[in-house]
């Protein structure tokens, strides 16, 4: 129902109306071309009704068009959008990474499939206020918006897929705001933490994924997929080309690797440090003995891969998060996530002096403004070197 009042303006009455166009409220003035007097007011409430009342028709005729459409030209749209979202992962999923398909199916049956499953609104009757539900369900909950980012970006996908294929005539997701992203800004450690932390991991099993991913700014799923192909001794340089990540396979959880990155731009070389250099030789011959004194009973499957436990095999993913966080609790260091050794890698590196561009190449960003949008905050350095000379700029 759409509701009114009468406003003065001008001398004249006007119809105010509440409407909701895509989703959002909106406030509508229509002159009644009445002026403002005791005499007119009663004709100015009938005229109100009159505006309201044609509106109110209005928008039950092109909810009338709307679904006579799908029913006499799309009977695809007919099925329930729960349904259809399930059709189209399952479609998707040779033509993207595993990782990437992994994420699309938590979502999934995370919130989609929940949420939807109770609505139970049809694919050619989902509309944008559907949608902007969904996601103010997603905030309720006490997530950010970078959450429902991320969901309207699979359904709009998805939705997209519709349009493409004349089952819908157009994308209802294209009719609700993207949410704006909240800025996020990791958690880092000091010089002094992050020399407790090696400390505290030496011996571990962690050590070397910690240490590789602190000295290099490296994603997790970077750390795990370096392999030994990926070190040259002779040039002294370490590539980064290649990941492992947890994926569901028949039910259970096993670490997969792929020779896909996030990016174009995290397929790096980048120069062997010294110190790294020594922590790989020791691995490389720590890893050998164990072969023999294993023997059979050593995995050999992944035997190209840097990151093993004792008995060959590979470092599970949510293994190392998981440690990560015992480690911290069991020495008394401040809780940090195991992707914040990325950032405390570019806050040192900020605080030693090092530009942003030469930053961003080394920890593997597409662009220049993404470096700069994570990290600018911490770059004291600019903010000095820009007093300075604001502090000149005036005198006389």
């Amino acid at each position: 129902m759409i509701t009114g009042c009468l406003q003065k303006k001008n001398g004249y009455y006007y119809a105010v109306l509440y409407l909701k166009v895509d989703g959002k409220r909106k406030t509508k003035w229509i002159a009644t071309k009445l002026p403002v007097s005791t005499t007119s007011e009663r004709k100015a409430q009938k005229a109100l009704d009159e505006i309201r009342m044609q509106y109110e028709l209005q928008e039950k005729s092109k909810q009338e068009t709307t679904a006579a459409s799908v029913s006499e030209y799309t009977p695809e749209a007919q099925v329930l959008f729960v349904d259809y979202m399930k059709k189209w992962l399952d479609s998707i999923q040779p033509s993207i990474a595993t990782a990437t398909y992994q994420s699309y199916s938590f979502m999934m049956k995370a919130r989609v499939i929940p949420y939807f499953t109770a609505s139970a609104v049809q694919l050619g009757a989902l509309t944008p206020q559907d949608i902007e539900n969904f996601y103010q369900s997603i905030l309720n909950d006490g997530y950010t918006t970078n959450t429902v980012i991320h969901y309207h970006a699979i359904i709009r996908k998805a939705l997209q897929s519709a349009v493409k294929k004349d089952i819908l005539a157009k994308n209802p997701a294209d009719q609700v705001d993207r949410p704006k992203k909240n800025v996020y800004h990791g958690s880092f450690y000091s010089e002094e933490e992050i020399l407790d932390l090696f400390h505290a991991v030496a011996g571990d099993p962690l050590e070397l994924c910690v240490k590789i991913a602190a000295y290099y700014g490296l994603r997790r799923s970077e750390t795990l997929g370096l392999r030994w192909d990926a070190v040259d001794f002779g040039k002294k340089t370490i590539s980064i080309s290649h990941k492992v990540i947890e994926a569901n396979v028949g039910g259970k959880f096993v670490p997969l690797g792929e020779d896909v990155l996030k990016t174009k731009s995290s397929f790096r070389t980048l120069p062997l440090i010294p110190v790294v250099e020594t922590l790989l030789l020791d691995a490389k011959e720590r890893q050998e003995k164990n072969q023999t004194l294993f023997r059979d009973s050593y995995c050999r499957d992944y035997l190209d891969y840097i990151c093993v436990d004792e008995c060959g095999k590979i470092l599970r993913p949510n293994f190392v998060t998981e440690h990560f966080r015992w480690v911290l609790r069991k020495y008394g260091l401040r809780k940090i996530r195991f992707h914040d050794l990325r950032h405390t890698c570019a806050s040192l590196l900020l605080s030693s002096g090092i530009p942003m561009k030469q930053i961003q190449l080394w920890l593997g960003h597409s662009t220049f403004s993404t470096t700069a949008d994570i990290y600018a905050h911490l770059d004291f350095s600019a903010q000095e070197q820009s007093a300075a000379a604001m502090s000149g700029m005036f005198l006389q």
